[in-house]
């Protein structure tokens, strides 16, 4: 998995990329929670993933839960179709706010 964190704006862009697996998805979560941490909007660009699995869900919704509980905004964007399929086989599709592009997240 390879992954980068740029600021756009107010908003950070994390972009995640390759496989979020078991063996990845612990960096998917530590990268996802320290951005959390710095208290601004994150939009997470999964354009790039090739296959995420439960553990990799499981590192989304944790980041989601602890940037609500801080009262911060976290979106997906260009969610690659794999990675699509299996957020909406478990209904996160319902839960996430998911833009089509980084820019329509961004606003643009």
């Amino acid at each position: 998995m390879q992954h980068e964190v740029r600021e756009e704006g107010e908003t950070l862009v994390v972009a995640l990329a390759g496989e979020i697996d078991l063996e990845h998805s612990p960096k998917a979560r530590e990268v996802l929670l320290e951005c959390v941490g710095r208290s601004r909007p994150i939009l997470v660009d999964l354009s790039g993933v090739e296959y995420i699995d439960s553990s990799g869900v499981a590192s989304l919704v944790e980041a989601l839960q602890q940037a609500k509980a801080r009262g911060q905004s976290l979106a997906l964007a260009s969610v690659s179709a794999s990675a699509l399929r299996v957020l909406e086989l478990a209904r996160l599709d319902k839960v996430f706010t998911i833009h089509a592009s980084v820019a329509e997240g961004l606003g643009g």
